[in-house]
């Protein structure tokens, strides 16, 4: 089954996002067969704050270091990390990942569907194998956040060769059941915490993205592994050494 076949399943895609190999091998063992990256846990991991173009280069790194995993990878690009669409086609055909997203925003602020949409062409003309998942932060950034204004932006997007809508922030079950009814490729949500994956299923979403949740749920678990130990109390217990070391070995020697 294609990493496109995936978002055609009986039900939503749920997609992990990585922030570097261990995270990586560790859901590839859990069985997903297919995992993103999170700009915001990769650039963070390299002291970064996300945004801003910070995450270009960890990110291409990374997606090298995970070309033999047994899974689909899809690179969160933010926006292409470049205004020329020719520069950014340039970038993604250099990745070697499955899939991408790539936002219809700069420093926090809506891009110009037309310029967005180039940059789509330009990448399905160059890697037309790419799965693009073009992001529209209408609702993540509370800028034109409407329905209507999402599915305008949307429809210049698919017109432009996007194969999925991802729409980070959408949350509320009529606007997300407007939003599928009326974009014909699959759309992505990041998880909605009052709404399961089988209730997003009726909604019609098809992919439901982790994005940064589990990098700063790992981080939480950390300082509380810290703060078990301070107060006297029994550690949580954790993956062993021997495992993840294993991962690692394995995943070297492929």
């Amino acid at each position: 089954m294609s990493f496109r076949d995936l978002h055609y399943a009986d039900r939503p895609l749920l997609l992990p996002n990585a922030w570097d190999v261990p995270s990586a091998l560790a859901f590839s063992d859990a069985g997903y067969r297919a995992i993103g990256t999170t700009s915001f846990g990769v650039a963070a991991s390299a002291g970064h704050p996300d945004g801003a173009r910070s995450s270009k280069e960890a990110t291409s790194a990374l997606v090298r270091q995970l070309q033999n995993l047994p899974a689909y990878v899809s690179a969160d690009v933010e926006d292409g990390y470049h205004d020329d669409p020719d520069e950014v086609a340039e970038y993604i055909a250099g990745l070697g990942a499955a899939g991408i997203n790539i936002e219809d925003s700069t420093d926090e602020k809506l891009i110009s569907p037309r310029a967005h949409a180039a940059k789509v062409a330009a990448i399905k003309q160059r890697s037309p194998e790419v799965f693009i998942n073009a992001r529209i932060d209408t609702y993540w950034l509370d800028q034109d956040a409407t329905v209507s204004a999402t599915l305008k932006r949307a429809e210049a997007y698919v017109d432009a060769g996007a194969d999925g809508i991802f729409v980070p922030g959408a949350a509320d079950p009529s606007n997300l059941r407007e939003l599928t009814a009326n974009i014909p490729v699959p759309v992505n949500v990041l998880v909605v915490p009052q709404l399961s994956l089988a209730e997003l299923a009726e909604l019609g979403v098809r992919r439901v993205s982790t994005g940064s949740l589990p990098y700063r749920a790992a981080i939480d678990a950390a300082v509380a592994v810290a703060q078990h130990i301070r107060d006297g109390e029994p550690p949580p217990t954790a993956t062993g050494y021997p495992v993840m070391q294993g991962r690692l070995v394995d995943f070297s020697g492929r």
